[in-house]
């Protein structure tokens, strides 16, 4: 049993919170919302009314937070929290550059660090089937490696400080284009006349097969187990989605890659974002693309 501090109960956070207390480890969770605190609560983590006690004698945490600058902001007061050789280990999505700037913080307190954000949504974060994609040395990633096992079916260590924020980046842009792919085919295929089902059927068992075709599908019917079949509500919103794109045309314009692909990627998701649409599923982007094509 390890004694876990678990900073960021939201809808990722909390479930995730939820998995290392079945996996036997005794888990205090922090949140700035009562409510999500409450509800991770329910799943037997025990409630700390604020980042020091949550990390009190903790040998390992975790933060899963909305944005860089909080995961900076969180680690910064760490340093005069927590003791040395703690292992702190940072789930959320965030730009290389702060994965690494957590890293140096890690390193000032003389303590091991990952950044291990993840995939797989809010299913695969009550479900346990998290993918992990890691940075970090090796003497870090052999201790994190069991604590990311409880919340996750697949870890991959992928590099050094911030290799798994590049790597998260780079999936997720992957992701973002193929399920706006996705969507204007099955556009297509619906001006052509085809039914949904034969349009799956034959493009998840030819060169079109892709997860955000067979395992998301943005249609109801085919895949029963889709937002698309439950009123489109999030595993993954829209806003994430959009966020996770401009994440990977900052990082294209920092490092000189072309992503044009990408930046279209992010234009429409910013403008979906726009039209109302953040909270929903993303995608739910299938309803602005037939919109387009009734103009």
């Amino acid at each position: 049993m390890t004694k876990i501090a678990f900073v960021g109960l939201g809808n990722m956070g909390g479930p995730m919170a939820g998995n290392l207390v079945k996996a036997g480890h005794e888990v205090r969770g922090f949140d700035l919302s009562e409510a999500s605190i409450r509800l991770a609560a329910e799943g037997g983590v025990t409630p700390a009314s604020s980042l020091a006690e949550a990390v009190s004698d903790a040998e390992c945490v975790i933060t899963m937070l909305p944005k860089g600058q909080h995961v900076v902001a969180v680690w910064t007061d760490l340093t005069t929290l927590v003791a040395e050789d703690t292992l702190l280990i940072d789930c959320s999505t965030v730009d290389v550059e702060s994965a690494r700037q957590a890293h140096k913080l890690a390193s000032v307190m003389n303590c091991i660090s990952l950044d291990a954000p993840v995939s797989g949504g809010t299913t695969g974060a009550s479900a346990g089937t998290l993918t992990f994609m890691v940075g970090g040395s090796d003497k870090a990633f052999a201790l994190g490696q069991p604590i990311l096992a409880a919340m996750g079916r697949k870890i991959v260590h992928c590099g050094g400080n911030g290799a798994g924020q590049a790597a998260k980046i780079c999936n997720n842009l992957i992701l973002g284009i193929s399920m706006i792919g996705v969507c204007e085919a099955f556009g297509l295929a619906e001006k052509l006349g085809l039914s949904h089902q034969a349009m799956f059927d034959v493009a998840s068992t030819s060169s079109g097969q892709c997860w955000s075709l067979t395992t998301y599908c943005p249609v109801p019917g085919p895949v029963p187990t889709s937002p698309a079949n439950n009123d489109y509500r999030p595993g993954f919103a829209a806003a994430l989605m959009l966020k996770d794109l401009q994440l990977s045309q900052e990082a294209a314009r920092q490092t000189g890659a072309a992503t044009p692909l990408g930046q279209h990627a992010t234009d429409l998701y910013a403008e979906f974002e726009r039209a109302g649409h953040a909270g929903e599923d993303f995608s739910s982007i299938i309803h602005m693309l037939r919109e387009k094509a009734g103009r």
